[in-house]
């Protein structure tokens, strides 16, 4: 469940990043997000099964959980920055190709 979410979550970034920034048209992007979505989610997952598989039997506290949070939380700007906001296409619309409504204190 945590996978389909963390995909759910970097495909709606990556989704609403082309849109705002005019990359590509959106049959298209709608196409090579859902191609996207289960290879997002298989990562999305892995990002709590590791986690559990090595942390979980040693430490029985809230390690393996915040190991997996954190792990999915940088997957998702990982994701979303790369796969978002890409170098090479030439933006009109955004400066650097960042959208306006990222954060600044996030990097790209």
């Amino acid at each position: 469940m945590s996978g389909f979410l963390a995909a759910a979550a970097a495909g709606i970034l990556i989704g609403r990043a082309w849109a705002t920034c005019d990359v590509g048209g959106s049959s298209a992007n709608s196409l090579t997000l859902v191609a996207l979505f289960v290879p997002l989610w298989i990562v999305g997952a892995l990002c709590w099964v590791l986690p559990y598989g090595l942390l979980g039997r040693r430490f029985h506290s809230g390690w393996p959980i915040a190991a997996g949070t954190a792990a999915t939380l940088f997957f998702i700007w990982l994701a979303a920055t790369w796969l978002g906001m890409p170098d090479d296409y030439p933006a009109p619309v955004c400066g650097d190709n960042v959208p306006g409504w990222w954060p600044a204190w996030i990097p790209t």
